[in-house]
């Protein structure tokens, strides 16, 4: 049976509930093609039955909630049932199961969790802000995993007099802290007027980029690993790059 549910957290949680005893069941709030053998079920969101799912899973590991926020943030297309899995494998055993990676379930639910730490990590450094004609910073990127407001963070305590956006172009949602106060908000195509200082600081920053690379040393594998190429478009100094 394929469990259906609305893509939210406690949308997760009340599917779980349902799908719990099904061991053939599928988790996802994607549109899937059935093969003729498979039957569906839509599951209705059920806040009281996804707080009390909640409040059992944090008994049983008070770092759950933590743990399911991370896996539906995830990219990879099957992470809604990988987290399914994981969370079963928890409620099952009646303890915290992050550690037994000689299960496949869980060994795989960790590899994702990481992979979500991992680019965090990674726009800390590559997310390049634009000056805006208002003052405020903008930042186009494309992250693999749906990141935007856990970035806020990091760039608030580094930039706390600037409000800045932090637009997710693959998801069309922006992260936005307005000086004071941060929220989440739809966003498609952005018109941004850009600052008369921006282009030549992004001139200037070209300059220093190729100035301390080395043509006679270059290490373009080497460099894919540091900076993955997926990532390039938004980098001003890698726009001239093939």
């Amino acid at each position: 049976m394929i469990y259906f549910f609305d893509g939210t957290t406690e949308g997760f949680l009340t599917a779980f509930i349902a799908a719990y005893t099904d061991e053939s069941a599928i988790l996802t709030s994607k549109d899937i093609q059935l093969s003729l053998e498979q039957s569906s079920i839509f599951i209705q969101t059920d806040t009281k039955k996804a707080k009390k799912a909640s409040e059992r899973l944090q008994i049983f590991d008070p770092h759950a909630l933590y743990d399911l926020d991370t896996l539906l943030r995830c990219g990879q297309e099957d992470h809604e049932q990988v987290a399914f899995l994981y969370f079963r494998h928890l409620a099952r055993q009646k303890r915290p199961v992050g550690k037994q990676f000689a299960n496949p379930d869980i060994f795989r639910a960790v590899e994702y969790m990481k992979k979500v730490g991992f680019e965090i990590h990674r726009f800390h450094g590559f997310i390049r802000f634009m000056e805006t004609e208002s003052g405020a910073l903008y930042a186009p990127f494309s992250p693999d995993n749906d990141i935007c407001d856990l970035l806020v963070p990091h760039f608030k305590a580094r930039l706390p007099e600037y409000p800045f956006v932090l637009h997710d172009v693959r998801r069309k949602k922006a992260a936005i802290y307005d000086g004071k106060n941060t929220f989440v908000a739809p966003l498609g195509t952005a018109n941004v007027l850009i600052s008369a200082n921006e282009e030549g600081w992004q001139a200037l920053w070209k300059r220093y980029y190729k100035a301390v690379n080395i043509p006679s040393r270059e290490r373009l594998k080497q460099m894919r690993g540091y900076m993955p190429a997926r990532y390039w478009q938004f980098l001003p100094e890698k726009q001239d790059s093939p």
